[in-house]
């Protein structure tokens, strides 16, 4: 592991170690925290300048190398850093290996438990369904079993209880497929008879993806709501089941007093983004809860809520800023929004006047220009050492 770092050795700020997205350096640098960022050189987040520093860490390492290796660094700064994770797969190794951190670290998470419930979806709807909270109804079952409708009604959503399937992602563009009748079923379930995949098949809440509503919260180790705000999806890509590329903030009290009450629930602790989806009765059903860090963390700083700067000031010992009510309006969007927009069947003019409008795009601002060609650079720099096409 490489570090470099432009801070002064003796600066008397602890450092914020992030390994997430560039969303997630911006949100601590409106706050001027010091982030040293975690990732390779492919990772706009990489080269924002934001980051005051960056840490390599070699890909072919595993997670007890990797907890010593940074452990290792850590040691070495004057303060012990604040460390952020904001994807699955960084928070099951800082939730499964906590104690080891925590002699070098400083950071929020849920109880162990709790995070193996929630990333693991099939687990996580039997907690659902014990404690009561507004799931679609949903059964596991194998790639191999899947022509079965399993009691559901249509339409459906299938998903890999694993994102990192690449067996799923050969077969299926984005996160999840669409099922609308025992027809498209069927074709689907021949499409993965050799996939060899767990699935789960969950009965679809009707609508657009722009009726997906979201709640973000801190909560602090003695229960208390430090922070918290609303969100709603605006576009996504793919158009249904995607990833969110167009978002905004919203001041929704019923979405806060849901949110609220199955935090409380859950007896969650730390970071956490609930997804709700509005049926056409307005009902809202609860799709998944993600125990961590996210993108919304950036429009949600700029909107007047700073979940990032908030646990780093409670976790630092400093005093904590008051956290009033977020911003409605406030809009943030990736670079992969245009494909969304065309085709969500928007014209190139209005969506150029919206994206000039918008407070946030990821990886791209007037005083931090280049994140994404830098890495687009590091990305055809490796493609060309391949021999793969640019």
């Amino acid at each position: 592991m490489a570090f470099r770092t432009r801070l002064p050795p003796h600066s008397r700020r602890a450092e914020a170690w992030v390994s997430g997205t560039i969303d997630l350096v911006r949100a601590l640098a409106l706050a001027e925290i010091p982030v040293v960022v975690i990732a390779q050189r492919d990772d706009p987040a990489r080269w924002s300048r934001s980051a005051v520093g960056h840490l390599d860490v070699a890909p072919e390492l595993g997670p007890e190398a990797r907890a010593e290796a940074l452990l290792a660094v850590a040691a070495e700064r004057p303060e012990p850093p604040v460390l952020y994770y904001d994807d699955d797969e960084d928070l099951l190794f800082v939730s499964r290996h906590r104690d080891r951190l925590a002699r070098g670290f400083r950071f929020v998470i849920p109880a162990a438990d709790l995070v193996e419930d929630l990333v693991d979806k099939a687990r996580f709807h039997p907690l659902a369904e014990r404690l009561g909270l507004p799931v679609p109804r949903t059964v596991r079952c194998s790639s191999g079993a899947l022509d079965d409708d399993h009691g559901l009604g249509f339409p459906l959503i299938v998903k890999p209880v694993s994102r990192h399937g690449g067996a799923w992602a050969r077969v299926v563009s984005g996160k999840a497929a669409n099922v609308d009748d025992r027809p498209a079923l069927a074709a689907l379930a021949a499409r993965l008879a050799d996939a060899d995949l767990d699935l789960l098949v969950q009965e679809a809440v009707p609508g657009p993806e722009s009726r997906v509503e979201s709640y973000h919260v801190y909560v602090d180790e003695q229960g208390g709501i430090a922070g918290e705000f609303t969100g709603r999806k605006l576009r996504t890509y793919p158009r249904s089941c995607g990833f969110s590329t167009a978002v905004t903030i919203t001041d929704d009290a019923e979405v806060r007093a849901l949110g609220r009450r199955i935090t409380l629930e859950l007896e969650l602790r730390g970071v956490a983004k609930l997804d709700f989806k509005r049926a056409p009765d307005g009902a809202r059903k609860l799709l998944e809860v993600n125990p961590r860090f996210n993108l919304w963390h950036h429009p949600g700083a700029l909107a007047g809520v700073n979940l990032p700067a908030l646990v780093y000031e409670r976790l630092h010992g400093g005093p904590a800023p008051a956290a009033g009510v977020a911003r409605a309006g406030v809009t943030w969007c990736s670079s992969h929004d245009l494909q969304a927009a065309r085709a969500a069947g928007v014209g190139l003019v209005p969506w150029a006047r919206w994206v000039a409008g918008c407070d946030a795009i990821s990886g791209l601002a007037w005083n931090d220009p280049f994140p994404l060609p830098r890495a687009a650079a590091w990305r055809a720099r490796g493609r060309l050492r391949r021999g793969a096409p640019v």
